[in-house]
């Protein structure tokens, strides 16, 4: 009995080991995908998508993968839940706060205090309230944003960045 303890033991160590191993990105993609995301900060095409949801006051929500915001230089789409207080209620109740497209905004993109690291501010002027995003990009892929609206309270996201085609 203690023989197929130890052996079953062994067994999930290795298998362990096997998938840690086998996860891990060799030098030359994660330099490729460096250089997409440095492009992405250059030419102002890509796409966050949020995994996980940070509400102000509230536990942590994990995302299905259908909650992103997509930027290009004429069209920001946005699509992210909120989980919050609202100060002021909609007018229409089905609608979520964060689901909008934009055609005007200001976009101000900064090097971060580290290198490999990007401080975008986006901020909506067609939105009938100000509305402004903070990302926090990486440039392994990983990626927050904060989003501060006048009228709810502020909530994060956690993410990936994903350089569009």
């Amino acid at each position: 009995m203690k023989r197929i303890l130890l052996y079953t033991f062994f067994a999930i160590i290795s298998l362990i080991g096997f998938i840690a191993c086998g996860a891990q990105k060799t030098a030359a993609e994660k330099e490729a995908q460096a250089a997409a995301i440095r492009n992405a900060m250059e030419t102002f095409e890509f796409r966050f998508d949020a995994t996980r949801a940070l509400p102000t006051g509230f536990r942590t929500v994990n995302l299905s993968p259908v909650f992103d915001v997509r930027v290009s230089p004429d069209t920001v789409q946005v699509n992210l839940p909120f989980f919050g207080r609202a100060f002021r209620a909609p007018m229409n109740p089905s609608e979520s706060p964060y689901r909008f497209t934009s055609t005007n905004f200001d976009y101000n993109v900064t090097s971060g205090r580290r290198a490999g690291n990007w401080l975008v501010q986006i901020t909506f002027k067609d939105v009938h309230r100000q509305v402004i995003f903070n990302f926090d990009i990486w440039e392994n892929g990983s990626a927050s944003l904060n989003i501060r609206d006048i009228d709810r309270q502020s909530i994060s996201f956690q993410g990936n960045i994903e350089a569009e085609d």
